[in-house]
């Protein structure tokens, strides 16, 4: 932003105006105006374009360096004087009203004769002014300190970032910016302290502090530090106006906040953003009304040392995570100087002034949660990804698979999708299931490579997945794989999803039902669109409703795993030491009906630990399976939805009334041993294990293959089910395991599952294979 500095705008040039120009009118309102008025010129000037600037620039630079040299010869020819003190600077020229009661306080008497001793050079004078002596800045009439002062020669010295705010104007941007950077710097540097130096050793303290001017005051001839300042005023504000209206120009064009900055992107002529010109001009305007820089030097010098700490922070991160195409030509630069700068900005920081850097960083807060809501796609990237991958890795590799210990298990899915249109409440559902989990959606699409291919066709098909994974907001990945047999495909995604120690665990299926599903997907269950999406919902639903999604075989028959097929996928499940689990009548689960409750109650979570091959085994005595089917339903009941509207309820089977108070207090006990809230429910079966009938003369104890369970048996269990829980928000049962030759039992199998299963609520089948809960923790 422009410096307020032309004329009487700046602390160090006041009362020039009045020593020059005696006839203007002087007052803040007047003041405000001159500022304009020469701010419009600079309006003028950077509409014009750039290259007005650049040919400006050396024509600016010896004139200021002529200026400049012409007080070095005054420093060393000139002898000792007395200076006037400005009138501008009231607080010297104020004298008590009566002398006898100071309670009546002082008035401006201009008609003093105030003068401030010039020594020349003098070791005495450098001595007496190389401690620090804070007294009043007569411009605000507040105190002065260290804090004060870096925060308004910090502000002068800003001017050196003005190469990189044109970056774009530049031809070798990367060449010119850290060259003509580390030369500015040091060239500054250079001369301020020579200038610190040289008016220490020719002024008195007192003059230093009570005439800004002095340089004018002390020179041959007033007129050529009155040019030296206007030119490096209006050069250094010209140039900043048009930094800051080229900054503000990208980050329209990066589309950063949205349509707010939209109009910033208008750009006539030779890519000249007039319309940033003119709204950094009006911001210029409405800072000229603080009337002094003096008054927010404070506040500008923390945005400036923000804005220095980013730059700091993110070349760290870059050079942190290892980022391969981050390769800085500064040959002095490491990660300690990062680390210092970054140490350096905030120390000053709280220096200056500790209540408006908590300012400044809620401003720096508030910018980057509107960043991160606006989730803005820009061609830099973000270094937020990179530090995540870097991160991800490292933990990753600490991830070790030989340290696991089953009180830190935690269910880590494959979903098993075949048409995504007609599976939306499994997504749903399985995504609450996860329990902060790893959670992979896969798809097999059927085909080959084909060489003759431009791309990978999976490549084309991904990005619609992912927008279905962000409309639904499921935290999951996708895995798309291609496969001239489903079953096969389906291997590789259990073999190849996930990485290191996160793999999955368990594998969610659809049931195989006689008749295809339906396609449910509409736009109306979709999220609204999403700022970092590049594609709309209308698109998706289009794309996973349409009649050709899938792809057919050549008889007109649609791409479906054949009963034999998707029983052997549930044996490799098992075979691979994967949990399984089949999911039915999902299509009936609604889970915003959960909030409205049932009768003005909470629904129920009922678990049926019962192992139908083997009903002789009843009791508390419960297999990796039935525990695994316990710990589904309770990572269920512990998500935040269901927690809210729904209870656990778990149900055990006896064979006879004797038994049920016993199991009933031995269940209780194993849940409360469990840490599992939930309802314990003891029921009698007898008139369902009654239909248990083992063949050839076996004995009671034999386990029937679940291909031959009696059909009587299996009726008898869905009817008893269905009574106890028919208003179950969602059941759970153990899966019968599949039969060992699936060519010959396959649909024999499904059939008996299918009668198990009739008009249930949303039924989870599980089998599981490996240990996730100790009951003796």
């Amino acid at each position: 932003m422009p410096q307020y500095d032309v004329l009487r705008c700046k602390p160090g040039n006041l009362g020039i105006a009045e020593k020059l120009f005696p006839e203007f009118p002087d007052s803040p309102t007047w003041r405000f105006l001159y500022c304009v008025l020469v701010s419009l010129v600079l309006l003028v000037l950077s509409l014009l374009g750039s290259a007005l600037f650049a040919k400006t620039a050396l024509i600016t630079f010896m004139l200021i360096s002529i200026c400049y040299f012409t007080w070095i010869l005054s420093v060393v020819f000139n002898g000792p004087m007395a200076v006037a003190i400005p009138k501008v600077n009231t607080p010297a020229y104020r004298v008590l009203v009566n002398a006898s009661d100071p309670s009546q306080g002082t008035v401006e008497d201009f008609t003093q004769n105030l003068t401030a001793n010039y020594t020349g050079w003098s070791f005495h004078t450098l001595g007496e002014n190389m401690f620090p002596n804070y007294t009043m800045d007569y411009t605000t009439e507040k105190p002065t300190d260290f804090a004060l002062m870096f925060a308004i020669i910090f502000s002068g010295v800003t001017g050196l970032m003005a190469g990189a705010n044109m970056s774009g104007e530049l031809a070798r941007p990367s060449v010119s910016i850290p060259r003509g950077t580390v030369q500015a710097v040091f060239t500054t540097l250079f001369a301020y302290i020579a200038t610190a130096f040289l008016m220490a050793a020719t002024s008195s303290r007192y003059l230093l502090q009570n005439d800004y001017t002095v340089m004018m005051d002390t020179n041959f001839h007033r007129i050529f530090i009155l040019i030296g300042i206007f030119s490096t005023t209006l050069f250094s504000s010209m140039s900043n106006l048009i930094g800051s209206s080229r900054v503000l120009n990208r980050l329209s064009h990066d589309k950063l906040f949205g349509c707010l900055l939209r109009p910033a992107k208008i750009e006539i002529g030779d890519r000249n953003p007039v319309v940033s010109v003119v709204i950094t001009w009006i911001c210029v305007v409405l800072v000229f009304l603080v009337g002094a820089m003096n008054k927010i030097a404070k506040l500008t010098s923390i945005f400036f040392l923000l804005s220095y700490m980013g730059v700091n922070v993110a070349t760290l991160a870059l050079e942190l995570t290892s980022a391969p195409n981050f390769r800085p030509t500064f040959k002095y630069f490491s990660w300690q100087t990062c680390a210092l700068g970054v140490i350096a900005t905030g120390t000053m920081m709280l220096v200056v002034d500790a209540s408006m850097s908590a300012l400044g960083v809620v401003v720096l807060m508030t910018l980057i949660m509107v960043l991160h809501y606006q989730a803005p796609s820009v061609s830099s990237g973000s270094i937020s990804q990179a530090l995540i991958y870097h991160q991800v890795r490292k933990y990753l590799l600490l991830l070790d698979v030989r340290k696991e210990h089953v009180k830190y298990w935690r269910p880590q899915i494959l979903l098993l999708v075949s048409r995504p249109a007609s599976a939306c409440s499994l997504l749903d559902f399985v995504n609450d299931l996860k329990k902060s989990g790893l959670y992979v959606v896969g798809h097999v699409r059927k085909g080959d490579m084909d060489s003759s291919a431009v791309v990978d066709p999976l490549q084309q098909v991904f990005p619609y997945w992912l927008s279905l994974i962000d409309y639904l907001k499921l935290k999951a990945f996708v895995e798309l794989t291609m496969s001239n047999n489903i079953r096969h495909g389906i291997q590789q995604l259990m073999r190849l999803s996930g990485l290191g120690a996160m793999k999955p665990n368990t594998v969610v299926i659809g049931f195989h039902e006689l008749a295809p599903s339906q396609a449910t997907l509409q736009e109306s269950q979709l999220l609204k669109d999403l700022r970092f999406s590049k594609i709309d919902r209308a698109a998706v639903v289009e794309y996973f409703t349409a009649g050709d999604y899938m792809p057919k075989e050549l008889d007109g028959n649609l791409e479906r795993l054949a009963p034999v097929d998707y029983v052997n996928v549930l044996k490799d499940v098992l075979h691979m030491t994967k949990n399984l689990c089949v999911a039915r009548h999902f299509s009936k689960l609604d889970k915003e009906a959960l909030s409205r409750g049932w009768n003005g109650q909470k629904r129920y979570i009922d678990v049926w630990p019962v192992d139908l091959q083997k009903p002789q085994e009843t009791g508390l005595g419960w297999d990796n399976s039935s525990l695994f089917l316990l710990q589904l339903a309770c990572i269920l009941s512990m998500s935040s939805r269901w927690r809210s509207y729904t209870k656990l309820r778990v149900f055990i089977c006896v064979n006879s009334l004797q038994d049920m108070h016993r199991r009933e207090r031995q269940l209780k006990n194993m849940l409360q041993t469990l840490r599992i809230e939930g309802e314990s429910s003891v029921v009698p079966w007898d008139h369902v294990v009654c239909h248990y009938q083992p063949t050839n003369g076996a004995s009671g104890n034999t386990t029937i293959p679940s291909v031959d369970l009696p059909p009587a048996y299996i009726s008898a269990f869905n009817d008893m089910v269905k009574r106890y829980s028919e208003e179950a928000a969602i059941t759970l049962l153990n899966l019968p395991v599949p039969p060992n030759s699936a060519e010959d039992d396959g649909e024999k199998y499904l059939e008996m599952v299918r009668n198990l299963t009739d008009a249930f609520p949303p039924t989870l089948l599980v089998h599981g294979v490996s240990s996730v809960i100790s009951t003796a923790l």
